[in-house]
């Protein structure tokens, strides 16, 4: 591992552990989750709600819609370095799969993020500046359709890290986007994504 990483690592497990997951379980069905804002950058009618999880006694945040890069932000979070994570499931999607997170977001054009693609397998890496999605990295790692992952992104100054399922995937340095922003989750084209067990934290300084 690169030791800048090492210690990025370390300052952010330590701000993993003080906050419980959001489970979702108290919102209700068929309405975005209280306290969430959710819309696309692009064009495209993304439709984020809640819903009951199949054969499950939980609730999950849904994407079923459709457009460019749908995302649902976390309302009055701002974090500049610290730690997004989320338990994922991609249903459907014939011309994607993805399940994502985003940090440092401003605004629905400006904003990091990662995510992992049943359709490719792959685990990727991005920034999206003014409406224009960057590709900063692609790497290849087992997503499996109709199951849950986990994927964590740990970020301190430049230094970023992408983790899916507990494997380290992505590691590397990059400043196009830093300072405080909002966490969230993303979804990409038509995907069919699940979500729940939302967290996240600032580094302790």
């Amino acid at each position: 591992m690169n030791p800048s990483m090492i210690g990025l690592a370390a300052m952010v497990m330590v701000a993993g552990a003080a906050g419980e997951p959001i489970t979702f379980d108290n919102d209700a069905v068929g309405a975005p989750p209280a306290g969430w804002t959710c819309g696309v950058t692009g064009r495209g009618d993304p439709h984020w709600a809640i819903a009951e999880e199949p054969g499950a006694s939980g609730k999950v945040l849904m994407q079923s819609g459709s457009g460019t890069f749908p995302w649902c932000i976390k309302a009055g979070t701002a974090i500049a370095d610290g730690f997004v994570e989320v338990r994922f499931k991609p249903i459907s999607g014939k011309e994607d799969q993805a399940g994502g997170v985003v940090w440092r977001w401003r605004d629905g054009d400006n904003y990091c993020v990662a995510r992992a693609n049943a359709l490719e397998n792959n685990v990727s890496l991005y920034y999206t500046e003014r409406g224009s999605r960057k590709t900063l990295k692609y790497v290849d790692a087992p997503v499996e359709r109709n199951r849950w992952h986990k994927l964590r992104v740990e970020f301190m100054g430049d230094r970023i890290a992408v983790a899916l399922d507990g494997k380290r995937y992505i590691e590397m340095i990059d400043a196009n986007i830093t300072g405080p922003g909002a966490v969230g989750v993303w979804t990409k084209a038509d995907s069919v994504t699940a979500f729940r067990d939302f967290s996240f934290g600032a580094a302790p300084r």
